[in-house]
């Protein structure tokens, strides 16, 4: 009876200690798989999976020409963002909601101004080759005619443009608006800077 009793103490102790020495070793695969599901990688496999290659130049020829071609592009977008009236790319003087008024106002409508060039040569080739009496008609009212009504237009367009902008650009500063206004409708059309958005008679944008 004895020996049976011990036997049974024996195979006790014996499952006991199995399933201790089982245990642990499924804890590993528990804490596997409730992870990310994959090893961690290891700081220098990520490192070189992150880098990205660099291409030096092989010389110093190579080099100056990555820099002007860089340049080169940079004054392409400089060009293109003038070009289109980006504030980003303006200067100062040409930034602002009531410069840009003031630019579609002038360009939605012919003006004396822009055709100042045009006339000053005309008057100069009259005076070159007409006979004398009209020569004289050309300096006494040619000049004085010519102007009186791009000084006239000017200080009516600049007066327009500083109204319309106190009524939708309040907060803007607007000093300095009319002559702004007088210099945009004397320019060349084709030769402005920002280029006009407005072609003339499209003034129910302005």
């Amino acid at each position: 009876m004895f020996a049976a009793s011990a036997g049974r103490l024996i195979c006790v102790f014996r499952r006991r200690t199995d399933t201790a020495t089982e245990e642990p070793s499924a804890t590993p695969e528990v804490a596997k798989s409730g992870g990310k599901g994959r090893p961690t990688p290891k700081r220098r496999e990520a490192e070189r999976r992150n880098r990205q290659p660099i291409t030096a130049p092989k010389s110093r020829k190579e080099a100056y020409a990555q820099a002007r071609e860089r340049q080169a592009r940079d004054r392409q977008k400089v060009k293109e963002g003038l070009a289109r009236g980006d504030d980003r790319y303006l200067p100062k003087r040409d930034q602002g909601p009531a410069r840009r008024l003031a630019r579609d106002f002038v360009d939605s409508r012919r003006t004396f101004g822009e055709y100042f060039m045009y006339l000053t040569l005309l008057i100069l080739l009259l005076a070159m080759v007409a006979p004398l009496t009209i020569k004289a008609y050309v300096y006494q009212f040619g000049w004085p005619v010519m102007l009186v009504l791009i000084i006239g237009e000017s200080i009516y367009l600049g007066r327009r443009v500083k109204k319309l902008a106190q009524e939708r650009c309040p907060d803007d500063n607007l000093r300095g608006l009319g002559f702004y206004t007088a210099t945009r409708s004397m320019q060349i059309r084709r030769f402005r800077m920002p280029q006009p958005r407005l072609k003339p008679g499209q003034k129910d944008q302005v």
